[in-house]
């Protein structure tokens, strides 16, 4: 970064790996973006029976926890996460105008889930390789909306495609301006492309 920074970009994880995981994409973005300040936390919780991995919360269906646990998880860091980016944005002396969420697979989730229940707007959402966490509630709890970058690699086995198409549905609906990017022949990952569109996205909507 070239001195004070102008914007910031908050990396968030995906489910069994750590905030480090994502910091690699900084050294890809910063010379395109050096006024940018790039930050990855880590998840609170680990996960059941693994010596390293974190989650953000429970799935069920990887290591057979209740619905119940799972959204009390989910809610305990959205608000833990939502803390993150009050005290990071102070720490920059920063607005959330300023402010970017990149996330993958259940950081994706993570930033979809928290931005718009945020006051302030922040200036954008990038979402790759995820899924939006109760759709059915989303209009009603929405509070702010900020422009959303959603992508997906079409042969993802992980995550399943068609949660990129009900993503997108689900925010045009409530009135975001929704943007879609499929990394054709992909798994579940970040393909050339992708940070292509992401980088595009990021120089878009931060302040210049």
């Amino acid at each position: 970064m070239s001195g004070t920074p102008k914007s910031l970009v908050i990396f968030l994880h995906g489910y069994g790996a750590d905030g480090a995981d994502l910091l690699g994409l900084a050294d890809v973005l910063a010379p395109q973006l050096p006024d940018t300040s790039f930050v990855a936390p880590d998840a609170a919780e680990r996960i059941p029976g693994a010596p390293y991995g974190l989650q953000w919360f429970a799935i069920p269906r990887f290591d057979g926890a209740s619905e119940e646990v799972a959204a009390a998880g989910l809610q305990r860091s959205a608000e833990d996460l939502s803390d993150f980016i009050d005290q990071r944005l102070k720490y920059e002396n920063l607005g959330p105008e300023s402010l970017v969420l990149l996330g993958f697979s259940q950081g994706a989730m993570m930033a979809l889930h928290v931005a718009p229940r945020r006051a302030a707007k922040i200036a954008g959402v990038i979402a790759i390789s995820g899924q939006l966490l109760v759709p059915e509630r989303l209009q009603a709890e929405t509070v702010s909306k900020p422009p959303v970058l959603v992508m997906h690699g079409d042969e993802d086995q992980v995550v399943d495609f068609t949660e990129m198409t009900a993503a997108c549905n689900a925010l045009f609906s409530a009135g975001f301006d929704t943007y879609g990017h499929v990394m054709e022949g992909s798994g579940h990952g970040i393909a050339q492309d992708g940070l292509a569109k992401a980088l595009a996205f990021l120089k878009k909507v931060l302040p210049r």
